[in-house]
């Protein structure tokens, strides 16, 4: 299989970036008393908007938001591991609950934005005013977005997204292949989207880690855990390796270690390998 056959989907709070980016905007700028005030009394969307509209009107900037974003922490790492996995050619799309401007700011500032084909977010923009406004990806005031998995808020289900990835990339003449990173509640639903030639990586000890581990046969997807950017980096690059390998290209190349998930048990360090052959299978899904 060539590279540009396989289709990488990222979230991105706590997996590309370390932190929460609502949360390390909000922190940063002082508001996290009023934030914690409101919180109870509207929906996450619709807090962040009034957040940013109270920026606004202290005087806070998009400028100095955009400062904010862009000391955002970020593994360096994980920051190589995308550009060498655009590099080989894979197609890198985002899906996340976070929202365009954080996105686009923090993806910017790092040389990361033209590695990504399509990102999935929550709508954010500077009106006329000169003001962050912040919306939901779907509308939940004015109809559900179908999915009634607890696992997924009402303003985004991540495995309706993932399904029409999905029937957009059953179009195309070459199947393709797609591996799937996350770490939160939100992440569960698209992983239960994935089918057996799919690869799910869970970050270790976050929600949807938790998740998978309780219900191991409802995932078809062979699952690779990772905890931090050098795992992140190691382990995707090498399954990307290991998906090239198995139609015959690169049979040569060094897989090296992987880490296929735990749950709860010891991490199962996996041999080094120099061909495909001998490359070791996740976990088996119990029945």
């Amino acid at each position: 299989m060539a590279a540009s056959d396989i289709v990488v989907i990222f979230d991105f709070d706590k997996t590309i970036i370390d932190c929460d980016s609502d949360n390390w905007v909000v922190d940063e700028l002082g508001a996290t008393e009023l934030f914690n005030q409101l919180l109870p009394t509207m929906p996450w969307n619709s807090l962040m908007d009034r957040m940013m509209k109270e920026q606004h009107s202290q005087g806070t900037t998009v400028e100095d938001i955009a400062a904010v974003l862009k000391r955002t922490p970020i593994h360096l790492q994980i920051i190589e591991a995308i550009k060498s996995a655009h590099a080989l050619g894979c197609d890198l799309k985002i899906v996340s609950d976070a929202n365009t401007f954080f996105i686009d700011t923090i993806l910017e500032h790092h040389g990361l934005q033209e590695c990504f084909s399509e990102i999935n977010t929550n709508p954010g923009f500077v009106d006329e005013q000169g003001r962050l406004r912040i919306f939901p990806h779907h509308d939940f005031t004015k109809s559900s977005h179908g999915c009634d998995h607890p696992s997924c808020p009402p303003n985004m289900c991540k495995g309706i997204v993932i399904e029409k990835i999905q029937a957009s990339l059953s179009m195309e003449d070459q199947k393709k292949t797609i591996i799937y990173l996350g770490d939160g509640l939100g992440d569960f639903c698209p992983s239960l989207k994935l089918g057996d030639g799919d690869y799910v990586m869970p970050r270790k000890d976050f929600p949807v880690w938790d998740l998978i581990c309780k219900n191991r046969s409802l995932i078809k997807a062979q699952i690779y855990e990772w905890s931090d950017g050098e795992e992140f980096k190691s382990v995707l690059l090498r399954l990307i390796s290991r998906i090239i390998s198995i139609d015959g290209i690169n049979t040569n190349a060094n897989i090296g270690q992987l880490y296929s998930v735990d749950c709860k048990l010891n991490t199962m360090a996996l041999p080094a390998t120099t061909g495909h052959e001998a490359f070791p299978q996740a976990l088996p899904v119990l029945h």
